[in-house]
């Protein structure tokens, strides 16, 4: 079974969770096919954090997590802070596949995005 994290920063601002959050719920309900289990995980100051995602993944039966990195430029937490978590989950739950996804400034669609949120005229 496939397992979907999205990883977030963490804020000290609830409201910035909150968002995150709300976009898990997004996908958990557009993804429900394929991905029966999805959940946020942050870097810092929040709940749950990538390594405790990714045992309560396994723990719902998944075997493979795929974890997305909800960033939107390949700084520090993309390329060193997310490997290393994610390493660490590895070490804990053998037997799983986790795969770490491009982040998501990386995906040939934020032009388009960009572009379908500016006024026009």
């Amino acid at each position: 079974m496939k397992a979907l994290v999205v990883v977030s920063h963490g804020s000290s601002r609830q409201a910035s969770n909150d968002e995150v959050m709300k976009l898990g719920k997004q996908l958990e309900q557009r993804l429900c096919q394929d991905y029966p289990v999805v959940m946020t995980a942050y870097l810092e100051q929040v709940d749950p954090s990538i390594p405790a995602a990714i045992k309560s993944c396994v723990e719902k039966g998944a075997t493979h997590v795929l974890i997305m990195p909800y960033f939107l430029a390949e700084g520090r937490h993309v390329h060193t802070d997310i490997p290393k978590q994610v390493g660490l989950a590895a070490e804990a739950e053998t037997g799983v596949d986790i795969e770490i996804l491009p982040h998501l400034g990386s995906s040939d669609l934020m032009a388009d995005l960009m572009c379908g949120l500016l006024p026009t005229n």
